[in-house]
């Protein structure tokens, strides 16, 4: 009997962990989502010429734009990992 008490725990365990992962699967999600529509916005917006980005031409300004960039690539591949293994 203390053999099926531990099973018990165990799947408990790995229905607490399975909920996180879709919780932050999630939300993770949503945050791609959000910042590609703004990264989306920004671009028309420029194509528009609404906006002038003469400012990213700054080299200060280029390696903080590129390293954003970079930071979303990663979250990205995250998320396509965290999707692919469900």
């Amino acid at each position: 009997m203390k053999r099926s008490e531990e099973n018990m725990m165990v799947d408990e365990l790995a229905l607490r962990t399975k909920k996180w992962f879709n919780r932050f699967a999630v939300a993770l999600g949503g945050f791609l989502i959000f910042v590609g529509i703004i990264i989306i916005g920004v671009f028309v917006f420029i194509l528009m010429g609404d906006i002038n980005f003469n400012l990213i031409e700054l080299e200060n300004f280029q390696s903080l734009f590129n390293a954003v960039l970079l930071f979303v690539g990663l979250i990205d591949l995250i998320a396509g990992i965290i999707l692919w293994r469900r």
